[in-house]
């Protein structure tokens, strides 16, 4: 057997829970016509038949700007804009009315193709559209009249639902209609927000030309939590705040996680969907990382997480039973509903000391803060249960932990009940901390 099967092997184990997470779960899809006409459409077109297979409900919306923009400088015509939407003439609506339809036509054309000698040969993708979406004028705002650009006034959520119900890809151009008959133009981007509101969504994912958000010194922002984004809002150096805001407004209202994500990487959205880290930048309604008291039902997660170091020697092997019994004991550091973390504490209260036990981190996560987030979790615990010492023994985490305060004690310096308990043939360094 070549390496290459044990890496997919163990890739394929990690990816289980984020198959059984999504499955049956509601995802609106965003994506420019750019894309449409690019090579990668295709790729794009293989991961969302893949998702369709796994039972998650898709709804996509693209855009059409690109194609309008390119017909305008065609004809030496050009288009103004008013807090970054197009205003809309009747001669650039019935463009919007062309551009649009040969769009959902070509995406509907590649989605129907036949997926011979792919990854998805056989998959049969239902494809629908319709007006399921409402609309009203923008009017006039700080006296500049839209003309044909909208805003949304309803969205038949049912319709949309019944089908997704029925396992069909569901897709949505850029346009809503009025009870009047009259049709407008509309963002995509803040479509893809109100339809995942509507909908319920569990995820709302932007592909963007950008790998993600940027801070100020050009480092892409992995994770924001909702205060956070609103934050970036008022700092005018952060690009792509058209998906920021629209980001945060579905986080609002119920939206629980909105990605973007670089259209240019091919598989970008399968990474993530189905790994711990996924790609781009992230903005979820709650803290993405939680720190918590174990339970039962964490007993198999914890024995994952420390049985690869149970059988290096660097942890003591504990059993089942043994972990069913003191799981009062552990706290564990979660991302994503996968444990990367956890910590025990046992309490000596004749000697006014706690032990750290089992402290460990995946080593994914090594060097990105998470220990030392464990680590005050556990500091305060002992601080709440009236112990003024921590100490911890360690085989190969010595210095780690020289850096983060304790100092090296003598085994007679260990409470008398932990110190009949020491196992001379590990050879265990002692570090003690004093917790003020």
């Amino acid at each position: 057997m070549t390496e290459t099967y044990p890496q997919f092997v163990d890739w394929f184990r990690s990816a289980a829970p984020y198959i059984r997470v999504h499955r049956g779960k509601t995802f609106v899809v965003q994506f420019d016509d750019a894309l449409v006409y690019d090579d990668l459409f295709t790729d794009l077109v293989h991961d969302l038949a893949l998702l369709n297979c796994l039972g998650i409900h898709l709804v996509l919306v693209f855009g059409a700007r690109n194609s309008i923009d390119a017909w305008l400088s065609e004809n030496e015509q050009s288009s103004s804009y008013h807090q970054g939407l197009r205003l809309t003439n009747a001669e650039t609506m019935d463009l919007v009315k062309t551009a649009a339809g040969k769009l959902r036509v070509e995406i509907e054309s590649k989605l129907s193709m036949g997926l011979g000698n792919t990854p998805m040969s056989k998959a049969d993708l239902r494809v629908c559209s319709g007006n399921y979406v409402m609309a009203k004028p923008v009017g006039i705002v700080d006296g500049v009249d839209y003309q044909f650009t909208g805003e949304i006034r309803s969205i038949n959520s049912e319709a949309i639902q019944s089908k997704l119900d029925n396992d069909e890809i569901v897709l949505v151009p850029p346009l809503g209609y009025s009870i009047s008959g009259e049709t407008f133009n509309l963002s995509a981007v803040n479509l893809a927000a109100e339809l995942a509101i509507e909908l319920k969504a569990d995820k709302l994912i932007y592909l963007i030309e950008a790998e993600g958000l940027e801070d100020k010194d050009g480092n892409i922002i992995s994770q924001l939590i909702r205060s956070e984004a609103e934050a970036l809002l008022n700092d005018d150096s952060v690009d792509d705040s058209v998906y920021l805001q629209a980001g945060v407004r579905a986080c609002k209202q119920g939206v629980s996680r909105v990605q973007l994500i670089d259209r240019n990487v091919s598989g970008a959205i399968l990474q993530e969907l189905f790994t711990r880290d996924g790609a781009g930048t992230m903005i979820s309604a709650n803290v993405y990382d939680v720190i918590r008291q174990a339970n039962e039902n964490d007993i198999a997660g914890i024995l994952t997480l420390i049985e690869p170091l149970e059988k290096q020697g660097v942890l003591v092997e504990r059993s089942r039973e043994k972990l069913e019994l003191e799981i009062e004991q552990y706290t564990l550091m979660q991302r994503d509903n996968v444990i990367i973390g956890c910590a025990a504490i046992y309490a000596f209260k004749d000697d006014e000391a706690a032990e750290l036990a089992c402290f460990v981190i995946h080593p994914d996560y090594h060097k990105q803060g998470m220990g030392e987030q464990l680590i005050m979790t556990m500091e305060a615990k002992v601080t709440d249960a009236g112990l003024s010492k921590l100490f911890v023994l360690t085989t190969q985490a010595e210095h780690w932990f020289l850096r983060h305060g304790f100092t090296e004690c003598d085994i007679d310096a260990l409470p008398v009940k932990k110190k009949d308990m020491y196992n001379y043939q590990r050879k265990s360094k002692a570090l003690m901390r004093n917790i003020q």
